[in-house]
């Protein structure tokens, strides 16, 4: 209803209608539509080739961010000899470990079944000139890895990490005035 008076310009009053000025029902109709706003997420996009590398290999986040990775394979061999996926680990998680269980995971698309509460997010296994997206917010503070968890992908060096800021701030922050 008040979305609707805003647009025409007139607000009831004890009974009578009012008209308002149009620079009035404009800002009205502007904080109306501006409450319903929604920040959109920050697009992160990130190509893997047949070298296995990545082209995005660290990445900073802020406090309540929410992030889309884009991966895109760029190579031209076939998925089966040469997928790539971005997989989120939890802060602190080992991806070596990962990388090493991942590799008898075939059928998961190389997301073993004993270490998927490791995974925060993660696109589908790709196969050549194919993209993904996965879209997600870090709400802790930490280091978290990335992966490409396709057999040795991850030990050739197709791995990153995020860095989710902490809120807290410490005296090196905080800059006094006198």
């Amino acid at each position: 209803m008040c979305l609707r008076i805003c647009i025409r310009g007139f607000v009831p009053h004890g009974g009578r209608v009012m008209k308002l000025p149009s620079f009035v029902s404009s800002v009205a109709l502007f904080i109306s539509a501006s409450a319903f706003a929604v920040a959109a997420p920050r697009v992160i996009e990130i190509t893997a080739n047949d070298a296995m590398k990545f082209s995005v290999t660290a990445i900073e986040a802020k406090v309540g961010e929410e992030i889309k990775v884009v991966l895109t394979n760029t190579g031209t061999l076939p998925k089966e000899a040469m997928g790539h996926n971005f997989v989120l680990l939890k802060a602190g998680a080992d991806v070596n470990a990962f990388s090493v269980a991942a590799m008898t995971a075939r059928a998961t698309e190389f997301i073993p079944e004993s270490l998927k509460d490791q995974v925060v997010a993660k696109t589908a296994l790709l196969g050549p000139r194919k993209s993904d997206e996965v879209t997600f917010k870090l709400t802790a503070a930490g280091v978290y890895p990335f992966l490409c968890s396709f057999p040795a992908h991850a030990g050739a060096g197709m791995k990153g990490t995020i860095d989710r800021k902490s809120t807290r701030l410490n005296s090196s922050h905080v800059a006094l005035s006198r």
